[in-house]
């Protein structure tokens, strides 16, 4: 089996995306989770760009990794001075990583009109640039920045680029397609030529952007075409509209194509890694990404679940556990009976088809959704429900009231509203107040200090997503509205739903669903 190196570069290119910022801290559990992976190289930013990243490279000089070698990432020497005298490859040295990655010129057009030097003058910045880093022990990555719009416009001159990075001692030559506008037959036809010419130079690798939607795509394509290393995003962030994805890269790789990439046994993690790689940096995983995402082994036709419980085979391509991930059959009025007690058996393994739990669920789950309900991806809200039926539900908590009162201006920042509740636990009355960025941040503030007082555990909860859908604009702010939380506590997730012409009340029923989610689990 063919060994694909792969370069993580969430640190570097992913944190270039919209919205996307990283702690020191952050970058250091960041390297953990993809050494945990089996990824062999970390691109972990540009040590002369800022006092951040000099602060991490110090700190990650300290850590070992198993699997992982952490990269340091810079440019090329300046036009017209001497490599020795380039504060940017003398911060790539004081890193003191084994591999250092820098990037060159390939297209004449960026090399005349914004680099503002001769064509001349960029080729012994990039052989001067690699034999400077190499001469000081370092293993060199050269990253052709924009080499399939070079080869496109000047062939010739995009090939003498890596022949210069060659000649400085490069021991791989990474293809970028930076503007992430190529198609599959151009990128086809670049790194056929360039493995031709170089293969036996250098390692030959491919590192592309998701423009035109083909990141993933002409990264596969490459590999067929003899590249031997592949660069990108776990989650495929970065800036505009991201880098290749290298959480869909690898299994199509391994699973499919029959290259190794990660260790065999590290697969079944790679949904749990990119979980966790989501969690520190603060975003919401796309539900419906390859592989990974919460839907992507989802079914909610009745003929499609009826299928897949006979055998899976039916309608996925294969198995979830492959990848870590799960079979989830969503809950809507189009859903079969056999979806239904697949669903209440992972609560109540012994319930069967006959039992009056199965028709009474599916009965209620018609009449809430005629309501405006939507179970499909509620799973928290489902278990309730289940659980209510079946006349084993205990509530955590009982409400006695809330209220909820909004301050225009606000009196601080992060601050316009007040919220008060009652709740009564153990026959024990509690009341507290919460303040907030509006009325269900002041709610979730306020209920989770009455809660922890009997519940210490419900300090762990998390809201990391909030939806609110308008179900019937018709009535204007009549309108009832479906209002979606989806919590965690760290280890695991759960959604839920409320509904109500009232948005704060729709917001309550789905935030103390939440909370009872929680203990109900516990």
């Amino acid at each position: 089996m063919k060994q694909i190196e792969i370069l993580d570069s969430t640190l570097r290119d992913g944190a270039q995306g919209e919205g996307i910022s990283f702690s020191v801290q952050d970058k250091i559990h960041i390297c953990q989770a993809l050494d945990n992976l089996g990824i062999q190289y970390i691109e972990a930013g540009n040590p002369g760009s800022n006092p951040k990243d000099m602060e991490f490279f110090q700190k990650i000089k300290k850590m070992n990794f198993k699997n992982a070698k952490v990269c340091a990432f810079g440019s090329t020497r300046r036009k017209d001075i001497k490599c020795e005298q380039d504060d940017n490859l003398n911060s790539l040295l004081s890193a003191e990583t084994e591999i250092v990655v820098i990037f060159g010129k390939s297209w004449d057009f960026q090399v005349t009109d914004i680099l503002k030097t001769t064509l001349e003058e960029n080729l012994a910045m990039i052989k001067e640039s690699c034999e400077f880093l190499k001469n000081h022990g370092k293993k060199v990555f050269y990253d052709a920045e924009h080499f399939f719009t070079a080869y496109k416009e000047n062939k010739d001159y995009a090939l003498k680029t890596l022949q210069a990075a060659v000649d400085g001692g490069a021991a791989l030559l990474c293809l970028c397609e930076t503007k992430g506008g190529c198609m599959p037959d151009e990128c086809k036809e670049a790194v056929e030529t360039v493995v031709k010419i170089f293969g036996s130079k250098a390692e030959i690798g491919i590192h592309t952007h998701n423009d035109c939607g083909l990141a993933v795509a002409n990264s596969l394509i490459s590999v067929g075409e003899g590249c031997t290393h592949v660069q990108g995003v776990l989650l495929g962030f970065g800036e505009r509209t991201g880098n290749a994805n290298l959480s869909t890269i690898i299994p199509n790789l391994q699973l499919k194509m029959g290259y190794k990439c990660i260790p065999e046994e590290n697969m079944k993690n790679l949904t749990s890694i990119c979980k966790q790689v989501a969690e520190i940096t603060n975003i919401s995983m796309d539900s419906q990404l390859p592989f990974v995402g919460a839907s992507a082994f989802a079914h909610k036709a009745g003929m499609h679940i009826d299928a897949v419980l006979k055998n899976p085979f039916a309608y996925e391509h294969l198995a979830p556990e492959s990848v870590g991930n799960n079979r989830v059959f969503l809950m809507s009025e189009v859903s079969g009976r056999s979806m239904i007690i697949e669903k209440i058996q992972k609560i109540y393994p012994d319930v069967i088809k006959s039992d009056s739990i199965v028709k009474d669920t599916v009965n209620k789950i018609k009449e809430l959704e005629s309501q405006g309900y939507q179970f499909e991806g509620a799973d928290g809200s489902f278990e309730i429900l289940v659980r209510k039926l079946k006349g084993t539900y205990k509530p955590a908590f009982k409400l006695h009231y809330y209220q909820t009162n909004g301050s225009v201006p606000r009196p601080e920042e992060g601050v316009n509203c007040c919220a008060q509740i009652k709740v009564e636990v153990d026959n024990k009355i509690e009341i507290t107040a919460g303040e907030g960025d509006g009325p269900v941040n002041a709610l979730d503030i306020a209920l989770r200090k009455a809660l922890e007082k009997f519940y210490p555990e419900v300090s762990k909860i998390r809201l990391v997503d909030y939806k609110v859908r308008v179900l019937d604009g018709k009535s204007a702010t009549a309108s009832k509205v479906r209002v979606m939380i989806e919590s965690t506590d760290g280890e695991s997730s759960w959604t839920t739903v409320g509904v109500s012409a009232d948005l704060i009340e729709a917001s309550w029923i789905a935030l103390s669903d939440s909370f009872e989610c929680k203990l109900c689990k516990d």
